[in-house]
Order: C-alpha cells, then sequence, then structure tokens
C-alpha cells in the first residue's frame, strides 16, 4: 500500500477499535489507537500470512503482548478478511470468538494467550527459536509489545535470550505512547532510554516516530534485512491518537469512549477497506514422526535408583524414539537429569540458564510450533515461572514440566531448595495433569506417557535413591494407582506418593509384626485421581492416612479428599504432611523431623487403630 492507503487503513483500524468496544461497553480502544499505523503498515506491506491456513509453514507469526489492546487485533482481522463487521461487533460477548483478551483456544489466528503481561515477547522467543533452530524456515516472528510491560523482568529475560541466541529473525514493536494504566510510564516517550537497554542485550534498535507510516515502513524493512541480531523497533506513540479530546490524555485506560459516535467521525467515519495480506513464500518443514517405537530404561526390582535419573535416562531414550520431542533447562541440568538428552540430542536441547519464565515461555513457543516440550529445573524455582504456567493452560498449550529436588526428602540443602507447594499449585491449574512416581520403571512409563497428554502435564522428581519395586514391564494408566499390600483384615488404608510410598511401606511391614495389617496405596497419579480405588480403600477399612511430602494444604491429601466430594459420606482421614519450617539435615531425619517417615506414619496407624477399638 503507498502512504495515503496506510494511513486510510490505520484510521480504519482506530475506527473499528472503538466501535468495537463501544459495542461491548469495555475494552481498552486508546491503547489501540495509538499502535494503529504499526499494525497498518504491518498487515499491509510486511506480514506474510495465509489466514485460511493459519499452520502453513511459511507463515509470518504475530504475538500481541499487550493483549489488552485486543481491539485493534480484531479490527485488523476484520481488514484481512478473517471476520466481518458483525462478528466484530460481538467483542467480549458470550460465546464470541473475539474475547477481551485474545486467546488461540478460540482464534486460530492467534499464537498464545496474552493479557498478562510481559509474556507475548518471551513466548515469541519461544517461537523464534523453533524457526531458527528446528523448523529452519525463514518465518519473521512479530511481537507488538506496550511500553508499560517493559518493566517486567520476565521482557528482560526475553531479550537477553533473544540477543544471545542472535535471533535475527524476531522484531519486538514497541508501542511507547507514555501512559499506563494509572498514569504515565517509567521513562515516558525518551526512547533512548529503551535502546540503551535492548542494545544491552544485542539488540539492533530502531527509534521512529509512530505515527509516520513511511518510517515505519523503513524500519520494519531494515528488522527484516538485519542479520545476527534480533530488531526492537521503538515507536513514539500517542494513546489515544486521532481523537484530540482524549488523545495523550491520562485517565481513560481500559474505557470505552463516552463520545464514540463522535470520535468515529472525527477520525473519517467507518470505512471498508480491504488488505491483501502477503502470500507466505513456499516452505516445507518436516517435523519428525511423533509416534515412533521408544525402548525405555528397565531396572531390575531391588536396585537403587533416584527417580531423577529415571527422568533423563526415559527423557533421552524418549528423544531416540521421537524426534517431536525437544527438552530445557534452566542451568540445572546436571541436577535434574536434562543433561542426559542434552548429550545425545544437543540440537533439540534449550538452555535457558537462570531464567524460569523465559524456559516456560520458550516452551509454550515450542509448543505452538507443534514440538513436545520437556521443560525441567528444581520444583522450588517453578514458582517464580506460575503465571507462565497459568497463560500457557489459557493457551490450551501442550507442555511437560518436571520438578527435581522436592520435599524435604532433598535434605542438606535447606528449605530454599525444597519444593513443598508444587503439587498444590499444578493441581490448581486447568486440566493439568499432576504426577509423583516413587521408582525408576514407574518414572520412566509416565514419561513416556506425558508426551501424548493434553494441557500442562506436570511430573516430581526425587533427589535421593530409592528401591526399584515395579517391574519394568507394569502399566501405569494416568488417572490410576497402585495398591501395594492388601488383604481382607486391612485396619485402614496408607495412601502415599513418591518418597513416602517407600516409607509406608516400612510402617505396614512394621505393623504387621504387631498384628496390624495395612492396606497401601501408592497415588501415583495425583491428578486425575483414582476415585474408585480410594472409595473401596474407604469403605473397606473405614479410615484412610494420607502421607505427603508436601505441604498440608493442596497436596495429596486434598486429592485424596477430592475423590469424596459427591455428595457420598466423608470417610476419617488423617493427614501427615509438611506442617513445620524445615532446616538443614539428612534426609532421615528431615523426613524424620517432619512427621512423615516409617516410624511417624506407624505411630499414627497405632493411634488410629486404638481410637477405632474404644467403645
Amino acid at each position: 500500500m503507498n502512504t495515503g492507503e496506510l494511513v486510510e487503513l490505520a484510521q480504519q483500524l482506530r475506527v473499528d477499535s472503538v466501535r468495537a468496544s463501544a459495542a461491548a461497553g469495555s475494552g481498552h480502544p486508546t491503547s489501540s489507537m495509538s499502535a494503529a499505523d504499526l499494525m497498518a503498515v504491518l498487515l499491509a506491506n510486511h506480514f506474510r500470512y495465509d489466514f485460511d491456513r493459519p499452520a502453513h509453514p511459511g507463515n509470518d507469526r504475530f504475538v500481541l503482548s499487550k493483549g489488552h489492546a485486543s481491539p485493534l487485533l480484531y479490527a485488523a482481522y476484520k481488514a484481512a478478511g478473517a471476520v466481518d463487521d458483525e462478528e466484530l461487533l460481538t467483542f467480549r460477548k458470550l460465546d464470541s470468538r473475539l474475547e477481551g483478551h485474545p486467546t488461540p483456544r478460540k482464534l486460530p489466528w492467534v499464537e498464545t494467550a496474552t493479557g498478562s503481561l510481559g509474556q507475548g515477547l518471551p513466548v515469541g522467543v519461544g517461537i523464534a527459536l523453533s524457526g531458527k533452530r528446528l523448523d529452519r524456515s525463514d518465518y519473521r516472528v512479530w511481537v507488538v509489545c506496550g511500553d508499560s510491560e517493559l518493566a517486567e523482568g520476565s521482557i528482560w529475560e526475553a531479550a537477553e535470550h533473544a540477543g544471545h541466541e542472535h535471533l535475527d529473525n524476531l522484531t519486538a514493536i514497541v508501542d511507547v505512547n507514555r501512559l499506563g494504566q494509572r498514569g504515565p510510564t517509567r521513562h515516558g516517550h525518551d526512547l533512548d532510554a529503551y535502546a540503551r537497554r535492548f542494545q544491552a542485550f544485542g539488540w539492533h534498535t530502531v527509534e521512529v516516530d509512530g505515527h509516520d507510516v513511511d518510517a515505519i515502513d523503513r524500519a520494519y524493512g531494515e528488522a527484516a534485512s538485519t542479520k545476527g541480531q534480533p530488531t526492537a523497533i521503538l515507536a513514539r506513540t500517542l494513546k489515544g491518537k486521532g481523537v484530540a479530546d482524549i488523545e495523550d490524555r491520562e485517565g481513560l485506560h481500559g474505557k470505552p469512549l463516552k463520545n464514540a459516535d463522535d470520535a468515529i467521525e472525527e477520525l473519517g467515519g467507518v470505512r471498508d477497506l480491504r488488505v491483501q495480506v502477503q502470500e507466505p513464500p513456499a516452505a516445507r518443514i518436516l517435523h519428525a514422526v511423533r509416534a515412533g517405537h521408544v525402548d525405555l530404561p528397565r531396572w531390575d526390582t531391588g536396585e537403587e535408583v533416584a527417580t531423577r535419573d529415571a527422568y533423563g535416562q526415559a527423557l533421552a531414550a524418549l528423544g531416540t524414539g521421537r524426534g517431536d520431542v525437544v527438552a530445557l533447562d534452566g542451568e540445572v541440568g546436571d541436577s535434574t537429569r536434562t543433561e542426559y538428552f542434552a548429550k545425545e540430542h544437543a540440537d533439540r536441547y534449550f538452555e535457558c540458564y537462570i531464567a524460569e519464565q523465559q524456559m516456560v515461555a520458550a516452551a509454550v513457543g515450542l509448543a505452538a510450533r507443534g514440538w513436545v516440550p520437556y521443560a525441567g529445573t528444581f520444583a522450588a524455582f517453578l514458582t517464580r515461572a506460575y503465571d507462565f504456567i497459568r497463560m500457557a493452560s489459557i493457551s490450551g498449550a501442550g507442555i511437560n514440566l518436571v520438578g527435581s529436588h522436592a520435599g524435604v526428602a532433598i535434605g542438606q540443602d535447606g528449605p530454599s531448595q525444597m519444593g513443598l507447594e508444587d503439587l498444590a499449585m499444578m493441581r490448581a491449574i486447568h486440566g493439568s495433569t499432576v504426577l509423583y512416581p516413587c521408582d525408576a520403571n514407574q518414572t520412566a512409563r509416565l514419561i513416556a506417557q506425558m508426551a501424548d497428554l493434553e494441557g500442562i502435564r506436570y511430573l516430581r522428581t526425587g533427589r535421593g535413591e530409592s528401591p526399584v519395586i515395579y517391574g519394568a514391564d507394569e502399566e501405569f494408566p494416568i488417572g490410576g494407582s497402585k495398591v501395594l499390600r492388601f488383604s481382607q483384615s486391612d485396619r485402614l488404608t496408607v495412601v502415599a506418593a513418591g518418597v513416602t510410598v517407600h516409607e509406608a511401606l516400612k510402617a505396614a511391614e512394621a505393623l504387621e509384626q504387631e498384628g496390624i495389617r495395612v492396606r497401601v496405596v501408592d497415588l501415583y497419579s495425583v491428578k486425575p485421581v483414582d476415585r474408585a480405588t480410594l472409595r473401596q480403600a474407604a469403605e473397606d477399612t473405614g479410615c484412610l492416612l494420607t502421607v505427603e511430602d508436601h505441604r498440608e494444604e493442596g497436596g495429596l491429601g486434598d486429592a485424596v479428599l477430592d475423590a469424596f466430594t459427591d455428595g457420598r459420606p466423608v470417610p476419617r482421614l488423617v493427614r501427615l504432611a509438611v506442617r513445620t519450617m524445615p532446616g538443614s539435615a539428612s534426609p532421615e531425619e528431615s523426613l524424620h523431623a517432619a512427621g512423615i517417615d516409617a516410624e511417624s506414619i506407624a505411630a499414627a496407624a497405632r493411634l488410629l487403630v486404638e481410637q477405632a477399638i474404644v467403645p
């Protein structure tokens, strides 16, 4: 498009942003209006995309990191012919595809859910990594950011990672409109302040007037021709651009315009321009076959193996059998054992350093491109990335997360390293799967199954060695459990997972010597939980004792309780969990101090049995 046509297109995008927000009675029209020229030039002259084939391997990829400017995105879809005017005006209404913040669950052209600021650029880095290192395609990744979100640390994790990886297929377009939600941003219109920061991380920067369509056009061309560096286009804009009464004014963020009709008239009225978006170049990306024969590692019963070791070996084997599996780690691969995958499949391994937000975001970006990512770090450190995990669920992303060094059982490292909240936070994620294996063969089987599940999948591994109790051919269905000790005269049921399974078995053996028979259930699938087995155990024994190397809130005990929320009588339920603040000690001392070792389980069981026979 020429200059005049681009100006007209930008005005149409503004008008439609105002109209959509007015129809909804809510939204962010002023934030959309500031970036309208940036979007118009990109859509008309630089973006290569087939809206009829969103999976086309040559398509450029677009991420609206400032997701609250969704009216602008939807207005662009209308200009491209992807949605019509009638649908545009369903913005934010029940059952509309055009939600307040865009999600790929509703729209095939959206790469990732945005709206929690600071996430679009990190996910864009993941998509660009896929293009550069895996797809080996020349598609470009364009990310529109707001200036307010540049206060988020995750933006700078992404900036450093993109610079380190020389992602010259990535362009960040920063809409520097000076105003945030409650007032001016930290740096206002100081483009140099932002430029210095991006340059420090190895980016090429271009500063432009964000309302000069010719300057924007040249900047995009410069970004596309820059080699060896990602590019940040820093565009000085005005919030509410085009309407004199609201332009660059505070207090209008997130509000539809009071005089929408007047604003539309001032912007030149309703238009119906159509953009012929450039066709993507011919491309052929040969992703490896998803399903293949996987020779999982095998261990003999009685061997002492850490579940983190089993994870590393199983993941490496999975990578050999399935070329679509990729692995990421947060610079602890020698501890998590992700290094086993790195040594065998270096081309599909991504070192994310100590940047857990970027690690999870990169996994989301890789998943968006069809890969099956496994991202690992200490369970405790995944808390840093929890918002990214939450947003990944909103995206419908399929990612596998593995948290090692969980619980007090890690011993001497102390509480800062002990993941004690991870089961709770992962169970709270919509549609998640939460797994906690207790031995090596179980770990390997579950790791392989995770690859074909949907949504967020989490598996918890331990640091110390534990005996292999299952045969290598044992099956572990998701949503299942294993009854390890059983008799018709069981007095109570101990429900455990991970390290406490072994403690429960020791306790049960000791109690049997005293004439107290105890059923032991290995609840390796914490979510979904095996309701049938738990209900049967409650009916047979009358009492459930849960024991977990985790905080009491939200973990194994609560998962067991969920099996009895259908209105049936709730059985007697006693929970052993980590209730104190642990310190540095040996693993054995730590388990005992927390009251979750074999001795503590046996003591609790004796008390429960005694109470049960009191007349």
